[in-house]
């Protein structure tokens, strides 16, 4: 196999930490951006410079800007984006607050936004790439007490959808990767929550509140989904969306025949509505 370098954002745990340690360890090269400095340094100190960790927030476009330009830069060309960076906001709509809501959109769906932006013009100058975007079920499905972040990966899907008909003429290709509940930190380590108001104590919004049990231990295996996510870049046409995990397949089929099931039958009436002379 060839030797590929990728860029990875948020490298410091969960899928980004394991697609990271099986790509080096497979001899690739990484870029792999992380917020907590020295939180790889295991990784730094056992594979030198075939890992480079810059600091980064993705929040803070100036800085996506100058750290995906530096890696092109540095390592001439990057075959593979991974827009991995991101976290969950749980609560009622009403129960959050404006900072919670502007920073998980500006985290989950601006900030991968602007790192593809960042990325296009060196992915089209080398005639191609593949962009992975870290999305989940939620993309496709909603569960009460987490419109915020439904509504950050819904966004960020129609983004790639869209940008992989912009982009097909150039050679980039996209992936929406769609993992269900998996066993890394992400649930306790990259999960903030809102303040509860009592009026929803006993509403399906209160679900979400649980979501930190450690004694309810998610399905999915964090290994076996990042060597999947790996699989699939050797795949072409690149799969628009790669499904990982049966809680995804089921949550995501289920609510893809639920909107069928709404749709169809308004075929007559959505058509009354056509201009007629």
């Amino acid at each position: 196999m060839t030797e590929r370098t990728w860029f990875i954002t948020g490298i410091n745990s969960g899928f980004g930490r394991q697609l990271t340690e099986q790509l080096l360890a497979a001899g690739d090269r990484v870029v792999g951006t992380v917020r907590r400095d020295g939180s790889v340094a295991d990784l730094e100190r056992r594979y030198g410079d075939r890992l480079v960790v810059p600091h980064l927030d993705v929040t803070d476009v100036p800085a996506v800007r100058r750290v995906v330009d530096d890696a092109f830069a540095r390592l001439g060309r990057i075959d593979v984006v991974v827009n991995n960076a991101g976290y969950g906001l749980f609560g009622a709509a009403e129960e959050l607050t404006d900072e919670q809501v502007q920073h998980q959109l500006a985290t989950n769906l601006l900030g991968s936004i602007q790192v593809t932006r960042a990325a296009l013009p060196h992915l089209r100058g080398q005639g191609g790439g593949r962009i992975v975007q870290l999305s989940t079920y939620g993309g496709l499905a909603t569960n009460p007490g987490a419109s915020l972040y439904h509504a950050s990966k819904w966004g960020i899907e129609g983004f790639m959808e869209s940008l992989a008909k912009e982009t097909a003429p150039f050679g980039i290709e996209v992936t929406i990767v769609e993992p269900g509940g998996a066993r890394t930190e992400f649930r306790f380590d990259s999960l903030a929550t809102a303040t509860p108001l009592a009026a929803y104590d006993d509403t399906p919004a209160a679900m979400t509140r649980a979501a930190g049990d450690r004694s309810r231990p998610s399905l999915g295996d964090p290994a076996k989904m990042a060597a999947a996510i790996i699989a699939s870049v050797d795949v072409s046409p690149a799969p628009r969306r790669l499904v990982l995990g049966s809680d995804s397949y089921r949550f995501i089929t289920a609510a893809l025949q639920e909107r069928l099931a709404e749709i169809v039958p308004q075929a007559g009436s959505a058509a009354a509505t056509d201009w007629s002379d």
